[in-house]
C-alpha cells in the first residue's frame, strides 16, 4: 500500500511525531521513507537519532518528495506555509491534515490541490490509544482513503465522517477531551493530598482508579448512569458526593466547558479562512 512512498511531515512537533511513531510501530514504511520537516535543528536531530528518519529545515523540500503530505502546523502559520509549499506538491499527492479548525476548503485552495483529508487525532495517539475522526474531500481516492485510515489506525482507534461539520464537534469532545480528564484527574489527586495521603500514594489511587472505571464501562457494556446508580447506596458517601458536584452545576460546567472549545474551534477555522483571502 505504502511501497516506495514518501511520507512527509510540514511540522515534526508532538502530534507529528505521534504520527511517525506510530507509522513505524505498525511498519507501514521504513524509516528512510518518513521525511520531516522542521526549523529546530535539535528538534531534527532528536527525530533522526530517536526514529532514523530523514529531516530538513525545508517545507519546499519535504512537500516536493511528497505522495503523503501530513500538515501538522498551528492553525495561526498554516496560509504562510500553504503559500510556501503549493508549487512544489505533487498533483497526485495526498495531503493528511491535522491542523485544528482548518477546513478542507481552505488547504484546497490554499495548496491548489483537491485530494485532502481532513482530521482530529488526540494526545494519546503517541501511545497508540488515541481518538482520530477524519473526513475526505471528493478527489481523494480509494487507495488514498485506505492509505489515511492505516495512518490514522496507527494512532489509535478512528471514526470517518461524511459530513466536515463533526470535525469540529469531534474537536471539542475528544480532540480537546484528554486535557478535561486531566484536569479531573488533578482535582481528584489534590482533595486526596488535601485530605491526608501522601502525593504519591493520592496519584496511585486515582489513577487506578479512574483506569479500573474505564474496564468495567467496557465490560459491562451499560449505561453511565446504570453503574453509577449500581454503586450509590441511599445515604452513603457516593450519593454525598455526586450531590456536591450536581448541586455545583457539575454536569453544566462540563458541558459549557465542551461547547466553548466548540465555538473556539469554529472560529480558528473562520480566522484561518480569513487570512487565507487577505493574503
Amino acid at each position: 500500500m505504502f511501497e516506495s512512498q514518501t511520507i512527509s511531515f510540514i511540522g515534526a512537533g508532538n502530534m507529528g511525531e505521534a504520527m511517525i511513531k506510530g507509522i513505524l510501530r505498525d511498519e507501514l514504511v521504513p524509516p528512510d521513507q518518513i521525511l520531516a520537516a522542521d526549523p529546530r535543528p535539535e528538534r531534527r536531530a532528536y527525530l533522526e537519532e530517536k526514529y532514523a528518519i530523514h529531516t530538513t529545515n525545508d517545507n519546499r523540500e519535504a512537500t516536493s518528495a511528497a505522495n503523503i503530505l501530513v500538515l501538522s502546523v498551528k492553525p495561526q502559520v498554516l496560509p504562510k506555509v500553504m503559500d510556501e509549499i503549493h508549487l512544489e506538491l505533487d498533483p497526485n499527492a495526498l495531503v493528511l491534515s491535522i491542523v485544528a479548525g482548518a477546513r478542507t476548503s481552505v488547504i484546497t485552495q490554499g495548496l491548489r490541490h483537491a485530494a485532502v483529508v481532513r482530521s482530529m487525532p488526540n494526545t494519546p495517539g503517541q501511545f497508540g490509544v488515541g481518538m482520530t475522526v477524519w473526513t475526505t474531500t471528493p478527489h481523494v481516492s480509494d487507495k488514498q482513503q485506505n492509505q489515511a485510515q492505516k495512518i490514522l489506525q496507527a494512532l489509535g482507534k478512528e471514526i470517518w465522517m461524511d459530513d466536515e461539520g463533526y470535525l469540529d464537534m469531534a474537536t471539542a469532545l475528544s480532540g480537546t477531551g484528554p486535557a478535561y480528564v486531566f484536569l479531573f484527574i488533578e482535582a481528584m489527586i489534590d482533595a486526596g493530598v488535601h485530605m491526608g495521603f501522601a502525593r504519591h500514594i493520592a496519584e496511585e489511587m486515582v489513577m487506578q482508579t479512574i483506569e479500573g472505571s474505564l474496564t468495567v464501562v467496557r465490560e459491562l457494556k451499560r449505561h453511565p448512569a446504570t453503574l453509577r446508580n449500581m454503586v450509590t447506596s441511599p445515604g452513603g458517601t457516593s450519593a454525598a458526593a455526586l450531590y456536591e458536584m450536581e448541586k455545583g452545576g457539575f454536569r453544566t460546567i462540563v458541558s459549557k466547558a465542551i461547547f466553548a472549545a466548540y465555538r473556539r474551534s469554529v472560529e480558528l477555522g473562520d480566522a484561518t479562512e480569513r487570512k487565507l483571502n487577505e493574503d
